[in-house]
C-alpha cells in the first residue's frame, strides 16, 4: 500500500513539475536562436561596427541577451535538479517506511523478520540513483569538453585589442592633423597588390576625388582610411599617429564612411539611420520595483561572467555629434541630411503607406479632419474633385471593392482581415440575413468564369495580372477546378469552405474598373444595409477586430495615406494617383504636418540586410549617416552607383554644400564613379594599376593630357 501512495504521487507530482522545464527548454532554444541570429548580423555589419564606434551599444545588446539566456538557464537547471532531487526523495522514502513500519510490525509479532528483509531486498533499488549520478557525471565532462571546442574555435590571431573599442562617453577632440597613406601597400585575399606602395595626404577641410582605373586602387585607399583592411606594408597615419592604432573612439566619432557595399540592420529606417551617433550610454536609467531588482541582478552576472554591464535601455545617441542639443531638435538635422541625400520624399512615401503610432503622432492624429477637409477644397479649386470618391456612412463607394463596402472600416486584426472576411462566421451570418450570401456566391461564380475564360491562356508574368484583383496566375488552375465541381451544384450542396472561397472573389469587385456589369443600385443598397446590421450586432470577441470609417476620427488601423484620402481613387484617371501624391505633399507642407509624416515613414522596419529598400535608397541612408555625424573626415567609396548620374551629380553638390553647413569644414575624400564629377573637388588623385599616376586640380589634370584626360574622354 505505501509503495502504491509514492508512485501515485510520484506519476502525478513529477509530470506536472516537468511541464515547467518544458517551458523553460522551449524559451532557452528561442533565445539562443535569437542571439544567434544577432550575433551572425553583427558579423555582417561589422564594418559599420567599427566604422561608427557602436562596438559598445552592440556589446550591450549582446550582454543583455546572454543574460536572458543565463536567467532561463538557471531557472532551468534549478527545477531539473528540484525534479531530481523530489524523485530520488521519494525513491529512498519508501525503503524508510519499510524499516519504520516493518520494524515495529516485527516487534509487534505481526511480520516475520525474513518477511522484512525479503521486502526491502527487493525493492531496494540502489544501481539507479548511482546510474543517475554516474550519467551526470558523463554529462558534465562532455559540456567541459564542448566549452573547450568553443573556446578555441574562438581563440585566433589578430583580435582587436580591448583598448581600442574601450568605451569613452567624453566626446574627442577634432582631428586636426592630415590623413596621410606612407608607402601603403594593400593586398587583397590571393595576395594580388591593390596599391603598391603608394603615399598620399589628405589635409583638413580639403575635397579630394579618387579617380581610378578598372585595376586602379582607389576603393582599397578608401577602405584603409576607415581602417577596414589592414596594411600589406607601409601604414595611414593621422599626424604621427598610426590610424590602427587610435581608439574607435576617435575614428567612429571624427570620421565616417559610406560605400556602395551597404549593410542596414533590421530595424527602423530611424534606428539605422541613428546608428552612427550610438557611441556610449549618455543617460543612466530609473528602474523601480522588480526592474530594479533585474537590473541589479543583469549588472552582477555581467560583471562576474566577465561581459560589459552597459544599460541597452540607456540614450545611447550623441546629439552634439549630430549638432543638436538633444532629442527635440535631433529631427532637424535629421531632415537636413535626408534634403540633402535626397530621401526625403522616399521616406515621406513610405509614411504615407504606413500606420501611425498614435500615442507618438498625436498631431497627425487631432488634425486629420483639417487634413481632410484642406484635400477637398484643394481638389475643388482645381477642379479635380472626381479623383477621389469619400466614404459615406450611408452610401456606396463605387471606387472601393464590395468587401470595403460591406466593412466600412480598417481590419485590426486577422479576423476579418483580407481573405478571412468570407471564412468568419458572423460576417457569413450578416450576409445571410441581409439576403446578400447566395447573390455574392453567384457574383463570384461570374468573376471566376469571366477571368478565366480571359486570362487562363496567359503567361503568369502578363501584364494582365496587375490589374486583376480577384485571383493571380498561380491560382488559376485551382479556382479552374473549383468552378467545374461546382457548376452544376446546388448552392445548399456547396460547402463553407467552397463558398468562402466563390465569395472572396465578389468582395474585390469594383464596377468602374472591372466593368462586367455585376452591381445594380439595389444590390448597393442591401450592401449598406447590411454594413449597418453588421454594426449594429458586432460580438464583443470582433470589436477590436475592426475600426469603422468615421470623416471626423483618425483611423488607426489604416494608413496615413487613406486616412487623408478617406475615400478611394477614381479608376477612370490614370494619373490620378501622382496628383493626389502630388496635392497631398503639398497640403502637409501647408498645414506643418510634413515633418510629422516624414517622422511615420522614419519608423518603417528596412527588413534584414535593408531588403525592404531599393539599392539607391540603401546607399542613400547610408550616405545620410555618415554625412550626419559632421565628422572632421568623410571617406565616401563610391557610395552612390546605384543611381544614375544626374541623380550622383545632385547628391554629391548637396552633399558638399551640408557638410559645410554652420561653418563646418570637414576633409572630404570621394572616390567617384564619374571622372567628370571631379571638376567639384579640390584636388583630384588618380590611380592606376595600384600606383598613383596623377595628383592635382581638375584645370590641372585636363592640360596634362594624362590618364585622367583619356578616361574623361
Amino acid at each position: 500500500m505505501i509503495a502504491v501512495v509514492i508512485v501515485v504521487i510520484q506519476i502525478v507530482l513529477i509530470p506536472r513539475m516537468r511541464r515547467r522545464l518544458i517551458v523553460l527548454g522551449r524559451e532557452r532554444q528561442l533565445t539562443a536562436r535569437a542571439l544567434s541570429g544577432r550575433v551572425g548580423e553583427i558579423v555582417d555589419g561589422i564594418g559599420a561596427v567599427h566604422v561608427h564606434d557602436t562596438s559598445n551599444y552592440e556589446r550591450a545588446d549582446i550582454a543583455a541577451r546572454l543574460g536572458l539566456i543565463f536567467k532561463i538557464r538557471f531557472d532551468l537547471y534549478q527545477w531539473k535538479f528540484m525534479v531530481k532531487f523530489l524523485n530520488n526523495f521519494l525513491a529512498q522514502l519508501t525503503p524508510f517506511l519499510f524499516y519504520m513500519i516493518g520494524g515495529y510490525l516485527v516487534i509487534e509479532g505481526r511480520l516475520d523478520v525474513g518477511q522484512l528483509v525479503a521486502v526491502i531486498g527487493a525493492y531496494k533499488d540502489l544501481p539507479g540513483p548511482m546510474k543517475e549520478l554516474i550519467d551526470w557525471d558523463q554529462a558534465r565532462q562532455d559540456v567541459q569538453v564542448k566549452y573547450q571546442q568553443v573556446v578555441e574555435q574562438f581563440t585566433v590571431d589578430g583580435v582587436i585589442a580591448p583598448t581600442i573599442g574601450a568605451l569613452t562617453i567624453e566626446a574627442p577632440g577634432p582631428m586636426t592633423d592630415p590623413l596621410s597613406a606612407i608607402g601603403l601597400s594593400i593586398a587583397d585575399d590571393g595576395g594580388a597588390l591593390l596599391l603598391d606602395r603608394i603615399s598620399v595626404q589628405v589635409k583638413p577641410g580639403e575635397t579630394v576625388a579618387l579617380v581610378s582605373t578598372a585595376t586602379g586602387g582607389a576603393e582599397a585607399l578608401a577602405e584603409a582610411f576607415a581602417r577596414l583592411n589592414r596594411p600589406k606594408g607601409g601604414k595611414v597615419a593621422s599626424g604621427a599617429h598610426d590610424l590602427l592604432e587610435l581608439p574607435e573612439a576617435v575614428t567612429g566619432r571624427r570620421m565616417s564612411y559610406a560605400s556602395s557595399d551597404v549593410f542596414l540592420f533590421q530595424a527602423s529606417l530611424r534606428d539605422n539611420l541613428l546608428y552612427g551617433l550610438k557611441h556610449a550610454p549618455l543617460t543612466s536609467v530609473t528602474y523601480d520595483g522588480a526592474a530594479a531588482d533585474q537590473r541589479r541582478w543583469n549588472i552582477h552576472e555581467a560583471r562576474r561572467s566577465g561581459n560589459p554591464d552597459h544599460d541597452i535601455q540607456s540614450d545611447w545617441i550623441d546629439y552634439a555629434s549630430a549638432g543638436a542639443t538633444g532629442p527635440h531638435d535631433l529631427f532637424e538635422a535629421v531632415r537636413r541630411v535626408l534634403d540633402a541625400v535626397v530621401l526625403s520624399r522616399d521616406i515621406l512615401d513610405l509614411g504615407l503607406r504606413s500606420s501611425a503610432d498614435l500615442t507618438r503622432h498625436t498631431e497627425l492624429a487631432r488634425r486629420i479632419v483639417e487634413l481632410r477637409a484642406a484635400l477637398r477644397t484643394r481638389l475643388e479649386h482645381e477642379g479635380l474633385s472626381g479623383l477621389v470618391v469619400p466614404f459615406e456612412p450611408g452610401a456606396y463607394n463605387k471606387e472601393a471593392t464590395i468587401g470595403q463596402n460591406l466593412l466600412f472600416g480598417a481590419a485590426a486584426g486577422p479576423e476579418l482581415a483580407d481573405r478571412a472576411l468570407a471564412a468568419n462566421p458572423y460576417f457569413a451570418s450578416v450576409l445571410r440575413q441581409a439576403g446578400l450570401d447566395r447573390t455574392l456566391y453567384e457574383m463570384g461564380m461570374e468573376i471566376a468564369d469571366q477571368a478565366i475564360e480571359l486570362f487562363a491562356d496567359l503567361p503568369p508574368d502578363h501584364q494582365f495580372f496587375q490589374q486583376l484583383a480577384f485571383m493571380s496566375a498561380e491560382e488559376i488552375p485551382a479556382y479552374e477546378t473549383l468552378l467545374q465541381r461546382l457548376k452544376n451544384r446546388a448552392y445548399e450542396a456547396v460547402s463553407e469552405n467552397d463558398r468562402a472561397m466563390i465569395v472572396t472573389l465578389s468582395f474585390a469587385y469594383i464596377e468602374p474598373r472591372h466593368r462586367f456589369g455585376l452591381l445594380s443600385d439595389e444590390l448597393m443598397s442591401k450592401i449598406v444595409a447590411a454594413r449597418n446590421g453588421f454594426y449594429e450586432n458586432l460580438p464583443p470577441e470582433l470589436q477590436n477586430a475592426v475600426e469603422r470609417y468615421d470623416p471626423a476620427k483618425y483611423i488607426a488601423a489604416a494608413t496615413v495615406m487613406d486616412n487623408v484620402l478617406f475615400g478611394r481613387v477614381g479608376n477612370n484617371h490614370p494619373d490620378a494617383p501622382d496628383r493626389i501624391r502630388s496635392i497631398v505633399y503639398d497640403i502637409l507642407d501647408e498645414l506643418g504636418l510634413y515633418a510629422e509624416v516624414l517622422d511615420v515613414g522614419l519608423d518603417f522596419n528596412v527588413g534584414s540586410g535593408g531588403r525592404r529598400l531599393t539599392g539607391g535608397q540603401r546607399q542613400k541612408l547610408d550616405v545620410a549617416r555618415a554625412l550626419l555625424k559632421r565628422p572632421d573626415f568623410l571617406i565616401l567609396n563610391r557610395p552612390l552607383s546605384a543611381l544614375d548620374q544626374r541623380m550622383q551629380d545632385k547628391v554629391l553638390q548637396n552633399v558638399l554644400e551640408e557638410a559645410r553647413r554652420d561653418g563646418h569644414s570637414p576633409a572630404i575624400v570621394w572616390v567617384v564613379t564619374n571622372p567628370a564629377m571631379g571638376m567639384m573637388f579640390d584636388r583630384v588623385v588618380v590611380f592606376d594599376s595600384g600606383q598613383l599616376v596623377e595628383d592635382g586640380t581638375h584645370e590641372t589634370l585636363l592640360a596634362e593630357s594624362g590618364i585622367f584626360k583619356e578616361l574623361l574622354s
